[in-house]
C-alpha cells in the first residue's frame, strides 16, 4: 500500500472513530464509517483496494478501533473512580 494511502487510513480513523456505549452501535457504526472512508478515499484517489490490500476488511478493523476506545474510555471510568 502506498505511503499516501497509510497516511489517510491513519488520519481519517483517528479523525472519525470514536467511542460507543454498546457492542451494538459498534457495528452499525462501523458499517457506516467503512462506507464514508472508502467514500473518501475515493475522492482522495485512494483505491480501496489499496488500503484493503494492507488492512484486510476496513470494517472490522474500524470496529476494532471502536472496541479500543470503549475499552480505554471504560478503563478511564474505572480508574477515575474513588476507592471505597
Amino acid at each position: 500500500m502506498s505511503e499516501h494511502a497509510i497516511e489517510f487510513l491513519r488520519g481519517w480513523i483517528g479523525e472519525k472513530v470514536q467511542c460507543q456505549p454498546s457492542p451494538a452501535k459498534i457495528e452499525k457504526q462501523a458499517e457506516t464509517l467503512a462506507r464514508e472512508c472508502a467514500a473518501k478515499a475515493a475522492e482522495a484517489g485512494i483505491p480501496l483496494e489499496d488500503i484493503q490490500e494492507e488492512v484486510g476488511d476496513i470494517q472490522e478493523l474500524i470496529a476494532s478501533r471502536l472496541e479500543e476506545a470503549a475499552e480505554a474510555d471504560e478503563s478511564e471510568k474505572n480508574s477515575s473512580k474513588p476507592a471505597e
